[in-house]
């Protein structure tokens, strides 16, 4: 009969952690590292899954993930009183994105809604004083002297690359992002312009592909109604849900997501 051996209890597991790193920091055995990294390994796998989806090999993003490991591991305190994989998961995640940011595409509004959304940052403070109230869409469209469609889709393709709040009221039976200014239109941000990444990932197919168009390409909505196939105003309304879900992404706390690494990597490895 085969031996199967016996599973290693966290205690166990901490034992052994505590003692390599104490092998490490402060006998100086680089083979302790090597050790501790090849243990942490699926923590790092764990982590990197989360970016698979954007075109770059798993395997690759592994290799980026222990980069930021072994820079944790060497960076580790255990005088703080926390677990080696608690400490190392957003160094590795920050390693990821780091490559990632790298690489990544410059994302811009295209310059007409750049322009308008300006414009419109102008417009809305000069109506809300002279109306005492904050403008409807139609009082600003009429304003700029473009159509509603155009005013939403420069508010919200804005709002998108923003962490400000989307709830002010824009007149009495509508509502619509707040206006930004024209120097914050610009996803200026490595970081944010990550999390923009991270949720155009997450949108559906169909949903990705007109983000795209619009907002990597800068088709105009007529024209990506022409290369889709769909009326101009559904394109209208997919950029918007598509737009708001992003801006979803955006707003969660990112520590979330850095609990989660850790929280699901104790459960599989319980499992």
């Amino acid at each position: 009969m085969q031996n199967v051996p016996a599973p290693v209890s966290s205690t166990d597991a901490a034992a052994a952690e505590a003692e390599l790193l104490h092998r490490y920091h402060h006998l100086g055995d680089r083979r302790a590292r090597q050790e501790l990294v090849e243990r942490m390994v699926p923590l790092v796998r764990h982590i990197a899954r989360r970016y698979a989806d954007r075109g770059e090999p798993l395997d690759d993003l592994v290799q980026v993930g222990c980069v930021g490991l072994i820079n944790a591991i060497d960076r580790f305190d255990p005088d703080r009183g926390v677990r080696l994989s608690t400490f190392a998961a957003p160094t590795i995640a920050g390693e990821i994105k780091r490559h990632f940011r790298d690489r990544a595409w410059s994302v811009r509004i295209p310059r007409d809604l750049q322009e308008l959304s300006a414009k419109l940052s102008k417009t809305t403070e000069r109506l809300s004083t002279e109306l005492g109230r904050a403008p409807s869409i139609a009082e600003l469209a009429k304003a700029v002297e473009r159509t509603e469609e155009d005013v939403l889709e420069a508010l919200q393709g804005a709002q998108s690359y923003s962490a400000a709040s989307l709830d002010e009221p824009l007149g009495e039976d509508r509502t619509a992002m707040d206006v930004l200014g024209g120097e914050d239109v610009e996803f200026a941000q490595a970081d944010r312009r990550l999390l923009v990444m991270e949720g155009f990932g997450a949108l559906a197919e169909r949903e990705r592909e007109i983000v795209r168009l619009r907002f990597f390409e800068g088709l105009t909505q007529r024209e990506i109604a022409d290369r889709v196939g769909v009326s101009q105003m559904h394109v209208s309304r997919l950029l918007r849900r598509s737009l708001n879900d992003m801006r979803e992404r955006l707003d969660a706390p990112a520590d979330m997501a850095r609990e989660r690494d850790v929280r699901g990597f104790g459960a599989r490895r319980a499992g």
